[in-house]
């Protein structure tokens, strides 16, 4: 494991005017980059079957992007952003099912004008008026713990639906419209709990998948809610320094059986996301503190210690995972997890990736490096001369090494 890492290496001039701020109209009309072992070529989306092998197992991740920006108004007028990231203390899923009241982690926009005061949203749900209450409950350290309070006995899910808006990316310079209700989440989006979406899946509609299994190609899902943190700019030159974000994720029997059955077949990941917890999954199927001691939590650096030694394959990992399962009659496992994959990384069940075109010196691009090598120079270079479109709703590559 290298000791230091350049984040200066892994950037590149990204003109504003390459971002795209708005998706295309039909989703799978985008343009795909095809880096197949080094050699370069591009099609539209819509194609992508070709490309994928007969009999592969695709990842995709199901999570849904919720309606975690929510504008609120002093009675001075000035307005304050509340940005929701997770909850505090509980799960996803009962954060959302509260009917009263919760508290959650968040980003505070105009902060400076919100002292103490508690903060009152008008919202109609049902036909019926109510009000949602936000004050300052605590902090942490990159966030203020916010509680909110509700009337009516809806669910907060409900609430953060009827006051919340479209959480786009800081790099979309607009504000978020109707159809990016729609256009912000994947055509297999079903659990809620992402703050931003799983942008490769972004792509795919009902044709696509369709045309999947006419190939025998057979694919399943996973979650992994995507936080705020995969937009965060490294501060660091050296890519050690740097704190990578936590997210959670659960998987279900059904996928590790799948998993398992396609252990020897090209398994495909749409999107980091979908990379970062499948290659989670094996270490914690084969660490010896994480089954044995119900913590399923990986950390940042904790796998590189173990790349060059002599550990289980892959299959051994998935077979871990379901024997614990099936002692504890567990349907899902849920977890979380920091992995951080940079160069040298040995990935175990990646072995083709569906991805856009990531931020400048970010840790989505050191993951694309880590699959490639330099070779992510070359398509990127290719991208940029070819009028690729950039980021969130820009246009996609498939990486086959």
């Amino acid at each position: 494991m290298k000791k230091t890492i350049n984040i200066k290496e892994y950037n590149y001039e990204l003109p504003e005017e390459r971002i795209a701020q708005f998706p295309l109209t039909d989703r799978s009309s985008s343009k795909l980059l095809i880096c197949n072992k080094g050699n370069i070529s591009e099609t539209i989306f819509s194609n992508v079957v070709d490309f994928i092998p007969d009999d592969s197992f695709l990842i995709f991740n199901n999570t849904k992007v919720i309606n975690a920006r929510m504008f609120f108004k002093k009675a001075t007028g000035a307005k304050i952003e509340i940005f929701c990231l997770e909850p505090s203390g509980i799960g996803v899923e009962k954060a959302f099912a509260q009917t009263d009241e919760c508290e959650w982690n968040c980003l505070v926009g105009n902060a400076s004008k919100w002292r103490n005061e508690i903060l009152e949203k008008r919202f109609l749900l049902n036909c019926k008026e109510s009000i949602l209450f936000a004050e300052k409950a605590g902090s942490t350290e990159d966030s203020l713990v916010i509680k909110f309070k509700w009337d009516g006995g809806y669910s907060f899910s409900d609430v953060m639906h009827a006051t919340g808006s479209t959480p786009l990316p800081p790099y979309i310079k607009r504000l978020a419209e109707e159809s990016d209700c729609d256009r912000y989440q994947t055509v297999f989006a079903e659990v809620e709990g992402s703050v931003a979406a799983p942008t490769a899946g972004l792509h795919f509609t009902d044709d696509v998948l369709s045309n999947l299994k006419n190939k025998n190609i057979t694919y399943d899902f996973l979650t992994l809610n995507v936080g705020a943190g995969t937009f965060k700019p490294m501060k660091t030159d050296n890519v050690y320094e740097h704190r990578m974000h936590k997210e959670s994720f659960s998987v279900n029997k059904r996928f590790i059986n799948n998993l398992l059955k396609s252990i020897d077949k090209t398994k495909v990941a749409v999107g980091t996301t979908s990379v970062r917890t499948i290659e989670s999954l094996y270490w914690l199927g084969v660490l010896p503190d994480k089954i044995s001691k119900n913590n399923f939590e990986l950390e940042q650096w904790e796998v590189y210690d173990y790349t060059d030694k002599d550990l289980p394959e892959a299959k051994t990992a998935v077979e871990n995972l379901l024997e614990y399962m099936e002692k504890y009659n567990m349907n899902t496992i849920e977890g979380s997890t920091s992995l951080m994959i940079v160069p040298d990384y040995k990935f175990i069940f990646t072995d083709v990736i569906i991805t856009n075109f990531h931020l400048p010196s970010s840790t989505l691009l050191m993951l694309v490096s880590a699959y490639l090598g330099d070779g992510w120079k070359k398509v990127y270079d290719y991208a940029l001369k070819n009028d690729f479109r950039f980021l969130s709703y820009g246009d996609s590559s498939i990486l086959i090494r």
